[in-house]
């Protein structure tokens, strides 16, 4: 079964399932979600925790001794499983299927993963993770879902916003979702319950924004100039180097000029990605590029 991060409390209000597996690109999404997996296996009776810990040369015997262990202090216990590498290897893979095959009585198992790439996520102790529990996907806020997610912290915390605000307050802090968590709680401080106005934002927020070389490039489908504009100066402030921003719009334009001739990408591209590219080049012909 697999869910987002943003499921993860009606899902919880269901009971807990015997094992979680939480991965993704954005950290402070899966930071949350495992901590809120944490605090409802605390409230279920899970009184004892075990950590094992994935390291270069880690024993996975370990891993199966822990499991087959009986929980000596409490009725219940937490195993969490942490793969900081997102690659537990051979012997790391059979022993995960092995912990999947016999899931331990009494305990929820919680198992921590950075971003992983296509080829693990259709690995074999990939699947059986998927098939014995539940994963939590910690997918990355886009700049178009943004405002919602901001509009959704300032409710948790008693504030509302119209439209326009965090709308306004996205463009400050894109790119960097601790500091938009940081920045909404800052508000929370400065501001008492209620609405939110845009002067009060304007005044308030502080421009945290940060941006990689594909924000870059995303801003260049969308056709949006001014997003554009802020990522190169952010790009530019952090120290991006030119001919990498050069080498990175020269690969797009060369995807562009193969997807306006029919051709097929000669690289691998994500399907939102792909999808974002071909719309682009729809826009467009081969004098376009000439």
């Amino acid at each position: 079964m697999k869910i987002a991060t943003r499921q993860l409390a009606q899902h919880l209000k269901k009971g807990l399932a015997p094992l979680y597996c939480v991965h993704g690109a954005e950290a402070l999404l899966a930071l949350e979600a495992a901590d809120a997996l944490r605090a409802a296996a605390r409230a279920s009776g899970c009184d004892e925790r075990e950590v094992f810990t994935a390291e270069p040369g880690a024993d996975w015997a370990r891993l199966g001794a822990s499991a087959a262990n009986l929980s000596l202090f409490s009725a219940r216990r937490l195993l969490e499983v942490r793969i900081p590498s997102g690659k537990p290897g051979v012997e790391g893979g059979k022993a995960l299927e092995a912990l999947c095959a016999r899931l331990p009585e009494d305990t929820v198992v919680l198992v921590t993963l950075p971003e992983l790439e296509w080829q693990q996520l259709k690995a074999a102790w990939f699947g059986a993770l998927e098939n014995a529990g539940v994963v939590v996907e910690a997918r990355a806020i886009s700049r178009e879902e943004l405002p919602q997610w901001l509009a959704e912290r300032f409710a948790a915390q008693g504030q509302q916003a119209r439209l326009e605000t965090p709308e306004g307050m996205a463009d400050r802090v894109e790119g960097n979702l601790l500091a938009a968590k940081q920045e909404v709680a800052k508000l929370a401080l400065l501001l008492p319950p209620g609405e939110i106005a845009l002067a009060d934002l304007r005044e308030t927020v502080t421009d945290v924004s940060r941006f990689e070389r594909e924000a870059l490039v995303e801003a260049v489908h969308a056709g949006d100039a001014g997003r554009i504009a802020r990522a190169v100066d952010s790009l530019e402030a952090e120290g991006e180097p030119a001919p990498l921003l050069m080498w990175a719009l020269a690969e797009e334009m060369r995807l562009l000029m193969q997807l306006t001739a029919g051709e097929r990408p000669r690289r691998f591209l994500d399907p939102a990605r792909l999808e974002a590219a071909r719309r682009t080049a729809r826009r467009h012909d081969e004098r376009s590029f000439g």
